[in-house]
């Protein structure tokens, strides 16, 4: 009778378990540190192994691989059958196996060739070219078992890792999940230790080793983004509010976006994300958005195969307007949705594509001094690029009207200003008309009212401020002595 052989791994926390819960077939976690993700991988190799399948384990480089090696030596200890400390190998009871890869070189040849269940990217984010690396050594391994992967890291700013996070966030890539898991909630860490930590650290450093928050240290563009993700999606426009759509057409792998939002709230109330549509399916999505919202303006990008479709759109009666994206042109309507955030004068929907789009967006300097604005390689901005075509609108009419609305308070204060003149000039003239100290003359006033207030203007006569009665003309005929003898000097 065969020998019954058991494996005891350590019994998963809620935050582990969760994550086993809602498992997909390639998934993308970012946690804090010390919150058990190598635990959590072995957990996940180690069960294609006892089902006698094969299954792979790849970190950064050989030093951070020997922690998992000696840890996944021990945990299959009983069913070991073979085991090769060159190669990182072990052989198993049943005919599983667990091979493990560094990736401080290029693996590409290293498994060619090779069939896993399952893989492990273990401390992901710090793999250098992520996305190199999955596309051409990691991913076809998968295909024989149509296998299964786990990217497991805690963030490291703005890189693959956080790209292959926003999959896990986009409800378009079915096969992807991802989970944001901060330190505390594991149970086995005590929260003073945390909150000492939290003290001890600078606040971008605590987000990300703690919290594990994508923290962009450099050349990030957009800031407060969380703070301004209030807006809740609509299903129609209010009363008495005026609404545009941004277009961002996509091409390729990119993404068609349509953004809405509301002008008078100056906020985002809905949005429409596609991919690999049909641009006649694209074009009925637009106008279905344009028959619920009513917008008075449709600002889509030009350039491409924008120009055909927004001529196609004017046609058939949309308000549409073509923006053309230059750099030039990029940069100021980024600039401008980018200081929206920084002053909270517009709110968007919490949409999670949208919010990673945001926070991965960044800035690059060109050899001539310019920026360039653009998502990190591989990435998206396609939401960002449609929210930034209709907050243009926006700008454009706040520009406007702001000047307005100064030029016309300015007019008024100068207005105002004359009026109290007036007035004062009026009460004095009127106060003068009674004030006559015993043995002063009284002056000469106006004939007409009697004020005082009298200014004597340039032909020489006087004027009454209080009713604007001219009079004292002097004589212009040439018979006057006075007019005689200054004609006989300019003779």
């Amino acid at each position: 009778m065969s020998k019954q052989l058991k494996i005891e791994l350590p019994a998963p926390h809620a935050g582990q378990r969760q994550v086993l819960a809602e498992a997909k077939r390639f998934n993308v976690l970012a946690c804090g540190r010390r919150w058990g993700k190598t635990v959590l991988g072995i957990d996940r190799i180690v069960k294609p192994v006892l089902e006698g399948l094969p299954a792979a384990w790849f970190s950064p480089t050989y030093k951070m691989l020997l922690e998992a090696w000696r840890a996944l030596q021990e945990a299959l200890a009983p069913v070991i059958t073979s085991r090769n400390n060159a190669e990182y190998r072990l052989e198993c009871r049943g005919g599983g196996s667990l091979t493990m890869f560094s990736l401080d070189g290029d693996v590409s040849d290293t498994v060619r060739g090779r069939a896993f269940k399952s893989v492990v990217v273990d401390e992901a984010a710090l793999v250098k070219q992520l996305r190199s690396v999955w596309e051409n050594a990691i991913r076809a391994t998968l295909a024989d078992h149509r296998g299964d992967a786990w990217f497991l890291s805690t963030p490291r700013g703005m890189n693959d890792f956080k790209a292959f996070y926003d999959r896990g966030q986009d409800p378009e890539r079915e096969d992807w999940a991802s989970w944001q898991m901060p330190t505390s909630t594991n149970p086995h860490i005590a929260p003073e230790e945390i909150e000492a930590a939290r003290i001890d650290m600078t606040e971008a450093a605590f987000n990300q080793e703690f919290l594990a928050q994508f923290v962009s240290w450099e050349g990030a563009v957009f800031r407060r983004v969380m703070e301004c993700a209030t807006a809740e999606r609509k299903d129609g426009p209010e009363a008495g509010h005026e609404y545009v759509i941004g277009a961002d057409w996509g091409r390729s792998n990119d993404y068609t976006v349509f953004s809405v939002i509301d002008v008078t709230a100056r906020a985002m109330v809905d949005m429409d994300r596609s991919n690999r549509v049909d641009y006649v399916v694209q074009r009925g999505r637009l106008q279905a958005l344009c028959d619920r919202w009513r917008p008075s303006q449709i600002i889509a990008e030009s350039n491409s195969i924008g120009q055909p479709i927004i001529e196609e759109l004017q046609r058939a009666g949309l308000p549409v307007k073509a923006f053309t994206t230059t750099n030039a042109s990029k940069a100021e309507i980024i600039e401008a949705l980018a200081l929206a955030f920084e002053q909270g004068s517009i709110s968007i929907l919490p949409d999670p594509v949208l919010l990673g789009e945001l926070q991965a967006f960044a800035a690059e300097q060109l050899p001539g001094g310019m920026l360039r604005y653009a998502a990190p390689g591989g990435g998206h901005d396609d939401t960002v690029m449609s929210l930034a075509i209709a907050w243009s609108v926006i700008r454009a009419d706040k520009r406007r009207y702001g000047l307005t609305e100064y030029l016309a308070s300015e007019t008024a204060e100068i207005e105002k200003e004359r009026l109290d003149a007036t007035a004062e000039r009026l009460a004095s003239c009127r106060f003068g008309v009674n004030r006559i100290d015993a043995g002063q003359a009284p002056a000469a006033g106006c004939p007409e009212c009697g004020a005082l207030c009298i200014s004597r203007v340039s032909s020489g006569g006087k004027r009454c401020a209080n009713c604007g009665h001219q009079f004292d003309e002097p004589d212009m005929t040439p018979t006057h002595p006075q007019n005689r003898t200054t004609l006989a000097g300019l003779r």
